[in-house]
């Protein structure tokens, strides 16, 4: 009878959360559909803070922080969105569209198409997934080894092993692929700058030598850090320093 009543509790309790969880965001979306984008913005950041995060969540703060003109806080968020969901397209949509509207475009454009195309196809799934495929890979290669080692005919050896051996390089593939996945989620390598503009320094110091100027909604990769500095990069090769109050990581 007490396990029953425990059970009821529980059920209680979870089914009380998830309203809650529900009626937070719906308040929130009432706030974004009524125009009030920055109360809006600040209901979707308390849910994310107390509630735990979801893409969904972050893509709907990104829209709220881009319909008030934040394009800064509108990318980190749809960034943050596609890192927990990559294939979430609305997301991915809303990201290019924010990041026409960022000034140093032109300074992310030299990367190697092939470079570029690679990161890209590794985004498309997240670490597990690619975890997953692996797993799975090398389970067929483990079968196709037996048919290797046993198969009746030559035939059937020759082709196991062949198709072993390729999916096995397949398998290494998307074991690199998740590692490279969950190091992008967990060490946060990334950045957005949230300030009007930024400039970038030679050293961690204000007074080190001004090399050039960033604006809002550049994304950055983050090198080091130094105290309250963060060396970073850009994709056309420059580094420089700037202040960690002026960034924030993905």
């Amino acid at each position: 009878m007490k396990r029953i009543i425990l059970f009821i509790s529980i059920l209680t309790a979870f089914s009380s959360l998830t309203m809650a969880q529900s009626d937070a965001v719906s308040q929130a979306n009432n706030l974004y559909t009524k125009g009030d984008y920055t109360s809006a913005a600040k209901q979707y950041e308390t849910i994310l803070s107390n509630q735990g995060v979801a893409p969904e969540l972050y893509f709907n703060l990104g829209n709220a922080y881009y319909k008030s003109n934040e394009i800064g806080r509108s990318i980190l968020n749809y960034e943050r969105a596609l890192r927990l969901s990559p294939s979430y397209d609305d997301a991915r949509f809303n990201l290019e569209l924010a990041q026409t509207k960022v000034v140093d475009n032109s300074m992310q454009s030299s990367t190697f198409f092939l470079s570029r195309w690679i990161q890209n196809f590794i985004k498309m799934l997240t670490s597990n997934q690619w975890l997953g495929i692996s797993v799975a890979l090398f389970v067929v290669t483990l079968i196709l080894i037996f048919l290797f080692i046993f198969g009746s005919t030559h035939f059937i050896r020759k082709l196991s092993f062949q198709v072993a051996v390729s999916l096995l390089l397949v398998c290494f593939a998307t074991f690199i692929f998740s590692g490279i996945r969950k190091d992008q989620l967990v060490n946060h390598r990334e950045a957005i700058v949230m300030v009007g503009v930024v400039t970038v320094k030679s050293s961690p110091d204000k007074s080190g030598t001004d090399l050039f100027q960033l604006h809002e909604g550049t994304k950055v990769k983050v090198k080091s850090t130094l105290g309250n500095w963060t060396e970073i990069k850009l994709g056309n090769g420059n580094v420089g320093w700037v202040e960690q109050a002026n960034i924030e990581k993905i």
